[in-house]
């Protein structure tokens, strides 16, 4: 029997965000300081309903019919279970977490009332995202979400980084939605109109969709690479990756909103959502696998000749979400080899789980530094802010340990999981792993020892202090997240984060200790000392020059096909369909024109040509056509 609360909770979830973000985005004049307080009101009573939901029962409450036209009926609907729960736990804890970090950093921005709307328009896209019951609902929040993080991204619209950076991460998602809406149709056609969660996995139990994943493996492989081709854009994989390092230049709240456990994580958690989908195609789940694995060592590899403290935590984000999305694909594969159902608990959320905490922590400890530093963002103007930040120091000593996956923080419970899965799935993929845990080492190395320890470069970081208390406590309670995440009653009560037992390899836990230790000790002996990089490799700090071959294939196919078509539709469409009848029309009637000058002379003429058609055709033509 359901919770008698199972509706009442989500709905309130639901629309407390939405209410609170039309009242500052229309109310603003007449609510004025009162905008700000109602943000970070509404963040608290959501996470405090995602705690109350924690001990919930399973359920599928209904909160708005949307669409009937004959068979079909699509609904918004939630579908509560141990995945929505922890989900929800996350984003609404992190999101709280930044609205307060956000009173501290954002108090004299001149647009902080449109930022603290903004925010509360993502909670409510991120909340209906994790809440949907079915593929429509989740698209709908997925549209949504792209739109509050456009907003956000571009807060600072007057500078022309920011409102390319926006219009770059809108458009680029604009294409992973377009392959990702086709998969939803192809499920939607396929399994007569049910695209709801538990309908699909039933779909694909017994239903059409088993009897479609035997018959015509390619359409279920299209259609599950439809689906992950929302995640690609979302949680910007290869080759789609390219609007996560720009929206750094969105205020860092918005860094660390949009980077630690709820945008990016949403493609992710759509993924684990869908992955009977994935499971039911074994080359789809090679694919995601593979794509995940390399976005993971890629975008490591372009972190470690990143000078902008924000970017190389960007990158990071892109190769721990390679590394989650690698985790989809590897488990995906092993569960079709085998033939057998997996668990709720997943590899990809529990490293999501741990991911946030930490993740959203080191994005708030550079936003600290950011604001210290006078708004510089150089990690080689900073250093020897370890006596100037000490608690600052401290936590992010905690992030970046917990990230480069040091043995009793939580960031080495879930990379153990993943590459133990790997070596169980697919040994190439495993050392890939290893290897971008190696390179995850030497460039938070790299950072850590560049930004804190020798001394300071420049007067900014001579003259740093610890930040303000409201932004230095977010930090200090997400610390305390990242050394209790795997353990205790956090774990107990977010069940769907931590996977089955899976069993230990010796060699995943030599080879995971011996890269961090490889990557943490050369990045320490390079970057001791230093005030410029002794390294400067161009080809990683130029991000494999991604962007410049995209600019190229726009300007050559994009604008290249608009000049063709610009041609075409000059010569046929406006010359011959067009101008060309018209100027025909306007021509006959210039020659018509003479005949109707007023002269009567020239109406007998005209009377007198007519009777003699007349006589002609009566005479002459009539009788033949009978014959």
């Amino acid at each position: 029997m359901p919770d008698q609360n199972s509706s009442s909770l989500p709905t309130l979830l639901l629309l407390l965000p939405l209410l609170s973000a039309l009242a500052i985005l229309l109310g603003n004049k007449v609510l004025k300081g009162a905008c700000i307080a109602l943000s970070v009101f509404s963040a608290a009573i959501c996470f405090v309903v995602s705690f109350m939901m924690l001990g919930t029962e399973n359920s599928t409450p209904l909160l708005l019919p949307f669409l009937e036209v004959g068979k079909i009926r699509l609904v918004i609907d939630a579908l509560i279970d141990q995945q929505s729960r922890g989900m929800m736990f996350i984003v609404t804890s992190i999101g709280l977490l930044v609205h307060i970090f956000s009173l501290g950093y954002m108090k004299d921005d001149d647009g902080k009332v449109r930022f603290f709307g903004a925010l509360s328009l993502f909670m409510f896209s991120m909340t209906g995202i994790v809440l949907a019951g079915n593929l429509v609902m989740m698209f709908i929040f997925w549209e949504l979400v792209g739109l509050s993080s456009y907003l956000l991204i571009g807060h600072w619209f007057e500078k022309p980084s920011a409102a390319e950076a926006s219009k770059k991460a809108f458009l680029v998602n604009r294409i992973g939605d377009f392959g990702f809406m086709i998969g939803i149709l192809m499920l939607f056609m396929a399994n007569h109109g049910d695209v709801s969660f538990i309908g699909l996995k039933e779909g694909f139990a017994e239903g059409p969709l088993h009897e479609m994943a035997k018959a015509n493996t390619t359409f279920m492989m299209l259609a599950a690479l439809g689906i992950f081709m929302g995640a690609v854009g979302k949680s910007a994989q290869f080759p789609l990756h390219v609007w996560l390092p720009d929206a750094m230049e969105g205020p860092t709240p918005v860094s660390a909103l949009i980077h630690a456990a709820t945008m990016v994580a949403a493609g992710v958690f759509m993924l684990v959502r869908c992955s009977f989908v994935i499971e039911a195609s074994p080359d789809a789940a090679t694919i995601v696998a593979w794509i995940g694995g390399l976005t993971a060592l890629m975008a490591a590899l372009m972190a470690t000749q990143q000078n902008d403290i924000k970017r190389v935590l960007a990158y990071s984000t892109l190769s721990q979400l390679g590394y989650m999305v690698m985790a989809v694909g590897l488990l995906a594969m092993q569960v079709s080899g085998a033939h057998h159902e997996a668990g709720p608990g997943h590899p990809a959320m529990f490293h999501l789980y741990t991911h946030a905490f930490f993740k959203a922590m080191l994005f708030l400890g550079s936003g600290a530094i950011i604001y210290a530093c006078h708004h510089e963002q150089d990690m080689w103007k900073m250093g020897g802010l370890m006596k100037h930040m000490p608690v600052t120091f401290a936590t992010f000593a905690v992030g970046t340990a917990a990230l480069m996956g040091v043995p009793g923080f939580s960031g080495f419970f879930s990379k153990e999981t993943i590459l133990g899965l790997g070596f169980e799935a697919c040994r190439p993929l495993f050392w890939v792993g290893v290897t971008t845990a190696m390179l995850t080492a030497f460039y938070m190395t790299r950072m850590f020892v560049v930004t804190f320890f020798g001394k300071p470069r420049t007067d900014h970081a001579h003259h740093a202090v610890e930040a303000p208390i409201v932004m230095v406590l977010p930090l200090i309670v997400l610390a305390g997240l990242t050394l209790l995440s795997p353990i205790g009653p956090i774990t107990r009560l977010l069940q769907a984060m931590v996977p089955n037992h899976a069993e230990e390899h010796p060699t995943v836990m030599i080879a995971s200790i011996s890269a961090l230790l490889i990557g943490l000790v050369s990045g320490f002996v390079l970057y001791r000392g230093k005030d410029k990089d002794p390294l400067n490799i161009k080809l990683f700090a130029n991000k494999f020059y991604f962007d410049e071959i995209y600019a190229v294939l726009v300007k050559v196919l994009q604008d290249g096909v608009a000049w063709v078509v610009t041609g075409i539709e000059r010569i046929f469409v406006d010359g011959l369909v067009a101008r060309l009848p018209a100027f025909i029309a306007t021509r006959l009637g210039s020659a018509a024109r003479v005949l109707t000058g007023g002269h009567l002379q020239a109406y007998t003429f005209m009377l007198g040509a007519g009777v003699l058609m007349v006589i002609y055709l009566v005479v002459f033509v009539l009788p033949h056509m009978g014959h």
